[in-house]
């Protein structure tokens, strides 16, 4: 072999080797990030295996209204902090009728006798006389059967807001996708958080005529976030969703009033069909079908986007239905 063959080969050695090297020193550094933040996830979804009320603090409200709560029942997919930014954003409607709070589902999955439980001793706990119930999303049908459960307990939920809410699985616009999530979930397969998320940014690029690429971008990466709701909860409020049957409920929610809002231009849940839905399964409950979210983007159940149409549609469904409690409760504001 020449002279300058053997340098050559030496040199390519030396190369090859200080490459490996740094390949290997980048693979185990994002092996070690890839294992810190798995574990920061473990650790923070562990602390979420309870189902809690988390409650949003307004000091006026407090001393006006020791008695009365709203309470959001958060969407599909929604997290414990999206929950409390959508509360925050109506905030200054919904604190002139009562305190707020948000129902914090349990990582573990949805159980609905584990809310009503938690919602019930919350009740007791806070000596509570009125309930507001806000549904946002699918979390209407949660707030709507909790509300009849809870007044066969003899505690009576005045209003149900249902925010563009499905009636039934049929109102879904995406069957195909909502069938096979429930048919991997019931036959024990949980779906990993790297392709939930691949889903979450496809399903959005679809509809971008809903949103804006920036909340396209803040959606999708809140549901690759150690903050994001795990995937048995995903597809156990999937398979919630798929057997709801409002019907149910038809004798007994009592005199609770609800009422309905939502956007002709949903892309996820079909209006007109939820619309006629909810007033077909709850006709002696349902007072207003009538308030429509135009112009807000997304078009479905969005107010931590578009908190002044819908600060103005609650508004208007507190003026109408929700009159303001007399003798202000236990404490005076001064």
């Amino acid at each position: 072999m020449k002279h300058d063959d053997v340098r050559a080969a030496l040199r390519g050695a030396r190369d090859f080797r200080e490459s490996s090297r740094r390949s290997f020193l980048i693979g185990s550094a994002a092996a070690a990030v890839a294992t810190a933040d798995l574990a920061f996830t473990r650790v923070i979804q562990s602390q979420r295996e309870q189902t809690r009320i988390l409650p949003l603090d307004d000091e006026v409200a407090r001393a006006r209204f020791p008695d009365d709560r709203w309470v959001l029942f958060p969407g599909y997919k929604t997290s414990w902090e999206e929950g409390l930014w959508i509360l925050n954003s109506l905030r200054p409607v919904l604190s002139r009728r009562a305190q707020m709070a948000v129902m914090g589902y349990s990582n573990r999955g949805l159980d609905i006798n584990n809310i009503v439980a938690t919602m019930n001793r919350y009740v007791e706990n806070f000596r509570l006389d009125r309930l507001y119930f806000y549904g946002h999303s699918f979390g209407g049908m949660v707030a709507v059967e909790v509300a009849a459960r809870l007044r066969d307990r003899g505690i009576p939920v005045e209003l149900v807001l249902l925010d563009s809410s499905p009636s039934s699985r049929f109102d879904v616009q995406d069957q195909r996708m909502f069938d096979g999530v429930v048919l991997l979930y019931e036959a024990g397969v949980r779906v990993p958080i790297s392709v939930r998320g691949t889903y979450e940014l496809g399903e959005r690029i679809v509809h971008k005529n809903e949103r804006t690429w920036s909340q396209i971008v803040d959606q999708t990466l809140e549901q690759l976030s150690p903050l994001a709701p795990s995937s048995e909860l995903i597809q156990s409020e999937s398979s919630y969703i798929y057997h709801f049957d409002a019907t149910r409920f038809r004798l007994s929610l009592g005199d609770t009033k609800v009422v309905f809002a939502g956007n002709p231009s949903d892309g996820v849940v079909d209006y007109a069909r939820a619309r006629a839905g909810w007033a077909s399964s709850l006709p002696d409950n349902l007072v207003s079908a009538d308030h429509v979210t135009d112009g807000a983007l997304p078009a479905h159940a969005s107010p931590q986007w578009n908190p002044g149409i819908y600060q103005g549609i609650v508004a208007a469904v507190q003026r109408d239905y929700v009159p303001v409690p007399r003798g202000g409760g236990r404490k005076r504001l001064f």
